[in-house]
């Protein structure tokens, strides 16, 4: 039994390494990409609508914690499903089979944490932004 749970994570370190140098490698960098527009959106859009800072407010805020939480599974399920796709297909072309473990990590790194990294700094500076122009417009923003 683990000598066969070993070949399994040996063959997925090895087909998740030699992910970058295959086919299709240029989704290593449209799914970050992708994942960072997506994200500053949201963060720009929290800063202009006022809400509180995503996981400040997931961690303290146990009544408004669920909506919070399906609002970003929600906001991340396009940039997932269409890495999901997009790996399939790697796998399919390369791999000639299809191991959903392996699209789920890849989807994971490339997609969700990138998403999630960059909305926190990007409601931070939409914030910013919006006090920095009420101040010199001479308005209070409330």
């Amino acid at each position: 039994m683990l000598d066969v749970i070993q070949d399994i994570v040996v063959r997925q370190w090895n087909d998740l390494l030699a992910r970058p140098s295959g086919p299709l490698s240029f989704r290593f960098l449209l799914q970050p990409v992708m994942a960072a527009f997506l994200a500053v959106r949201a963060g720009l859009r929290d800063a202009r609508l006022g809400r509180e800072p995503y996981f400040k407010l997931i961690l303290t805020d146990a009544a408004s914690r669920g909506q919070r939480i399906r609002r970003g599974l929600a906001a991340t399920s396009r940039i997932a499903i269409f890495g999901f796709v997009m790996d399939a297909i790697y796998q399919v072309v390369a791999l000639k089979t299809f191991y959903p473990v392996e699209a789920l990590i890849v989807v994971f790194v490339l997609a969700i944490v990138p998403y999630f990294l960059i909305r926190g700094p990007a409601d931070r500076v939409g914030r910013w932004w919006h006090e920095r122009g009420l101040r010199q417009t001479g308005q209070t923003g409330e």
